[in-house]
């Protein structure tokens, strides 16, 4: 697959609007598309994409999700006069009709599904559309809500047909619910569909029960369907990464995706008049950011809607420039996500716990007097939201900063002998006598170990070059972590890199005391597979992940009767066969957990084997819980300014798991990561250099169900830090007595 990203935009989906009064449509204007493109075109957004040209969707394209009845009657509209028009637009709502419609419905789809062909045949990794008619709402017998064609919907299906594709996500952050949809893929299982809009308890358009929290799909696609009701205005940054970090990713990985689809509305962003939100323009960037390792990167964006020019563009030019790979911007305006939006958040949960091994031990329903189906909102506060939102709504916000990608994207700091990957630069600081001198004798018990300075010297170097942005990302192959982690540390202080984030894979890598320090300056997350010291304080989270298979294979005799192997004849035979056995087992076991160590215990008088399969930290499925659930809040909330991965030697991580969590963590801090590793890991830093370089991570596959001492281990550990850190909270506030 290239590492580009592809544009869809055509002018022509500009050519119609609305040709008569009508309050609730006036705001679909054509400028919605014009300013977004010319938003891209100024930040040099645009020619970094591969523009790929517009087709109209076929009928046959259509009807994949469309009644031939309905596309029939909409081919008529362009030769309607202006009376026919708006008596055809009277039978479906808040939709408008234009003689030149159609066809820009049918260019919308078909932009839509030409973006699939790119990503799917690997010309492109990732793309928009920005497409005019928007097509979430429609069904398949009505237009709705300003849409036509559901054009996410019908490329789902496309996807599906043509590329047989077996699972597809379609992630919907409009502020609407997409309730077309919904109820297209509701009874199937291979699509599975999320949806946060506002909702108010059902007070908001479009006023369907459907768009409850408790509508999860129906048959074998119960589950499958995602609802987040916003029952309140004015959600905020916090509210959107709590519902993805505790909803949407872990069900996200669990279905393992082969197609990522974001119906992506920007009504959600700030100053929109639809949604009433507060969510920064910035947001989209994380947002966007996260869903790319889902998929093996296999990601296509299509503009639904956005109503406010200004954070419509804005918005846009987030999302498209971290499909590029440009680091996210810091995250702004973090705090506890609000009352309301642990609510719904709760309510979700605990709906879909049945569905779904991540959420198993999600909490039980809210009481019934603060449930999001009961709650109704009292006068006063109707009142006091009411101020709220006319405050909102001629409320300013910043421009987005710059986003200034470095002239290099990854730096390695190799010892001689150690190829540098293809798209790397490989690092090293020029020779400094003092510099040198005076980490050896600070960091080094053997003073005199030349390499081991110079390779220090680099690293620091390196730390400071991160620090002016002139390099994005590095990756130090070190003799001892341990060592580096001081010398990253303490100059992490001197270059003002004020908060430092360290996440440490493994049981080797004995973590000094410097980097657990409780001022804050360091927030040590610890990945184990051994019970470590209890917390001192919130900034060192110790994260125990273990899982110990026991194996014993009894009298060989026995054994080969319960698999009808026969007698055997001779002494020799019966060890023959026993030893197949034991190379039997083993493959088996390492073929569906490769992350595994294995201790194998025998007793050859008596034929007996004991097998300890230890999987280290590493159950896959317990270990992208804690990371998605535990990792990602805990690391927006602290914001660091650097990010130090760690893999000590033996971590038994999978590649793929931790090529996820080097990508996932790339969010942070702009993208300032830096992995150390020991020089015994070098098979790894081929893998590791891909992710840092920005390519998306292999899928996982299906993950089994992580075990369930891991899991409530997990959810503990949540419960007991979600008062330090309010990101980590995933239930609603009891009542007020």
């Amino acid at each position: 697959m290239k590492m580009a990203t592809a544009l869809l935009y055509d002018d022509e989906m500009t050519e119609y609007k609305l040709l008569w009064s009508d309050p609730a449509c006036k705001i679909e204007v054509p400028e919605r598309l014009t300013v977004s493109h010319e938003a891209l075109l100024r930040a040099g957004l645009a020619d970094r994409c591969i523009s790929v040209p517009v087709r109209e969707a076929t009928d046959a394209d259509i009807l994949l999700v469309h009644s031939e009845e309905y596309l029939e009657a909409v081919k008529k509209t362009p030769y309607m006069s202006l009376e026919d028009l708006m008596e055809f637009t009277l039978q479906y709502g808040d939709v408008y009709f234009h003689p030149n419609i159609y066809h820009c419905a049918k260019l919308a789809a078909g932009a839509t599904l030409q973006l699939v062909d790119s990503v799917m045949t690997g010309k492109v990794r990732n793309g928009m559309a920005l497409v005019r008619p928007p097509g979430h709402h429609s069904m398949r017998s009505a237009a709705n809500g300003f849409c036509v064609f559901n054009n996410v919907a019908i490329a789902a299906r496309y996807a599906k047909q043509k590329y047989g594709t077996e699972r597809v996500l379609i992630v919907d952050w409009d502020v609407h619910h997409g309730q077309g949809v919904q109820y297209c893929f509701e009874d199937d299982p291979s699509v599975l569909y999320f949806s946060w809009h506002r909702y108010e308890h059902q007070k908001f358009w479009p006023h369907l029960r459907d768009s409850d929290y408790d509508c999860v799909g129906k048959e074998k696609g119960a589950g499958f369907n995602v609802n987040v009701p916003w029952n309140k205005v004015g959600m905020k940054n916090s509210d959107y990464l709590s519902v993805f970090c505790h909803v949407l990713l872990p069900i996200a990985y669990e279905f393992s995706p082969d197609l990522v689809l974001v119906c992506a509305g920007f009504d959600s962003a700030i100053g929109d008049p639809e949604g009433e939100m507060c969510a920064s323009p910035d947001i989209f960037a994380h947002l966007t950011h996260l869903l790319m390792n889902l998929a093996g990167g296999k990601l296509c964006a299509v503009l639904e809607g956005g109503y406010n020019l200004t954070s419509l563009h804005q918005s846009v030019c987030q999302t498209v420039q971290t499909l590029l790979g440009d680091p996210a911007p810091r995250p702004a305006n973090l705090d506890a996500p609000c009352a309301s939006a642990l609510e719904s958040l709760h309510c979700v949960r605990s709906a879909h716990r049945q569905y779904w091994s991540c959420l198993k031990h999600a909490a039980d329903l809210p009481t019934s007097d603060v449930s999001t189906k009961a709650m109704e909102l009292a006068a006063e506060d109707e009142e006091k939201q009411k101020k709220a939102e006319e405050e909102q709504s001629a409320e300013a916000w910043p421009e987005p900063g710059k986003r200034a990608a470095p002239a290099v994207r990854t730096a390695l700091v190799l010892p001689d002998g150690v190829a540098c990957p293809q798209g790397c630069t490989r690092f090293s600081s020029p020779a400094d006598a003092v510099k040198v001198g005076r980490l050896g004798g600070t960091f080094l018990k053997d003073s005199d170990d030349s390499d081991a300075r110079t390779t220090l010297s680099s690293l620091t170097a390196l730390v400071q070059k991160m620090e002016q942005n002139e390099i994005c990302n590095g990756l130090a192959l070190v003799r001892d972590v341990s060592t580096a982690m001081m010398c990253v540390v303490q100059d992490a202080e001197a270059a003002h890199l004020d908060r430092v984030l360290i996440v440490c894979v493994g049981d080797a890598a004995a973590v000094p005391s410097r980097c657990q320090r409780d001022d804050g300056t360091t927030l040590l997350v610890q990945f184990s597979n051994e019970e470590s010291e209890e917390q001192t304080h919130r900034f060192h989270i110790p994260l125990c992940l273990k899982k110990v298979l026991c194996i014993t294979i009894v009298d060989i005799r026995v054994l080969m009767k319960s698999y009808r192997l026969g007698a055997c004849s001779t002494a020799e035979d019966a060890n023959s066969v026993y030893n197949n056995h034991v190379v039997f087992i083993l493959s088996i076991v390492t073929f569906f957990t490769p992350c595994v160590c294995v201790s194998v215990l025998h007793d050859i008088s008596k034929r007996r084997t004991v097998f300890v399969f230890s999987q280290g930290c590493s159950d896959v499925s317990a270990f992208m819980q804690a990371v998605l659930g535990l990792v990602l809040p805990l690391g927006y909330e602290y914001d660091p300014s650097l990010v130090v991965l760690v893999r000590s030697p033996g971590s038994g991580l999978r590649d793929g798991a931790w090529q996820q969590l080097t990508g996932l963590l790339q969010g942070l801090a702009q993208g300032h990561t830096l992995v150390l590793m020991e020089e015994g890991e070098k098979a790894c830093v081929g893998t590791t250099a891909s992710s840092l370089l920005g390519v998306a991570a292999a899928s996982l596959g299906s993950v089994r169900a992580p075990p369930q001492d891991d899991v409530k281990a997990l959810e503990g550990l949540r419960r007991r830090l979600q008062d330090d850190w309010k990101l980590l909270q995933t239930t609603a506030p009891k009542p007020a007595m």
